[in-house]
């Protein structure tokens, strides 16, 4: 992306973009690094016209914009140039303007490849269908031997299996409860729902004892521990909550918007200042 640019505004996209904590951990590390850029939340509700979201971001005061639940297989869809990650998996978390195109990247597959490390997986239970699983299954290519997949939507659950099937892997679509059961067997369980929002909410896989050599991918970050890490820690496996990937997806994005080396220290700082105070 040319320096050059005139933008100086950044937004996420999402239905609850102004929940989210990206903006408090954007606006200082922008400050910090001396850019006259500002990060801003702007809630898009499932169903809405899209087209104007679109042109608004092809202004020329954009830099770029993440997208986050449930449009990132709209901004996939919706850019004039994709990365590699975005045409495999259908989704796109950060679009970027370059003059009077729209680029898709997906740096949540950048994220979920950190920090699962090129294990190899025997057994991946997919809790959840939408753009993060999408991203997850990428990473996921050439890693796992087996995916099951569940979601209460049973049409984004299928189209996550035509997703996998795509990528080589021996995969199937079953119900929410018999996904459970398979996760007390699986070595990796990745959450890519809303479950653990709530500080009541049980663990996504519904509490069992879970195999010694299992991962726990939740993607949900919230002000509180979620039921998901917080049964992952008690049997001591080891685990990647929602700020983790949150760090990681955020490191992915300093190279492509031409920042400063000293971003990444500057994001771990800031994350660690705004988890104290949740």
């Amino acid at each position: 992306m040319d320096n050059q640019t005139p933008g100086s505004r950044l937004f996420l996209i999402g239905s609850e973009a102004s929940q989210a904590m990206s903006p408090g951990l954007w606006n200082p590390v922008l400050e910090q690094l001396g850019r006259r850029w500002g990060y801003e939340a702007w809630d898009v509700p499932r169903g809405v016209p899209m087209a104007g979201v679109r042109a608004r971001l092809l202004e020329s005061d954009v830099v770029a914009a993440n997208v986050t639940m449930p449009h990132k297989q709209w901004a996939a869809q919706a850019a004039d140039v994709a990365t590699e990650a975005v045409r495999l998996s259908g989704a796109s978390n950060l679009l970027i303007r370059d003059g009077r195109r729209l680029v898709a990247h997906n740096t949540d597959v950048a994220a979920v490849a950190e920090l699962l490390g090129g294990r190899q997986q025997r057994h991946a239970v997919m809790l959840g269908a939408g753009g993060a699983a999408r991203a997850a299954l990428v990473a996921l290519k050439g890693l796992t031997g087996r995916v099951t997949i569940a979601d209460r939507d049973l049409n984004a659950a299928g189209e996550l299996l035509a997703l996998a099937g795509s990528l080589g892997m021996d995969a199937e679509t079953t119900s929410w409860a018999e996904a459970q059961e398979q996760a007390s067997r699986a070595s990796l369980i990745v959450n890519a729902t809303p479950v653990g929002k709530g500080g009541d909410d049980a663990p996504v896989w519904g509490g069992a004892r879970l195999a010694g050599d299992a991962f726990i991918y939740d993607f949900v970050y919230a002000g509180h521990v979620t039921g998901t890490i917080a049964a992952a820690r008690e049997q001591g496996l080891c685990c990647a909550d929602g700020w983790d990937h949150l760090r990681a997806q955020a490191a992915a994005m300093i190279p492509l918007l031409n920042l400063a080396p000293q971003t990444d220290a500057l994001l771990q700082h800031t994350l660690a200042a705004i988890r104290t105070k949740s």
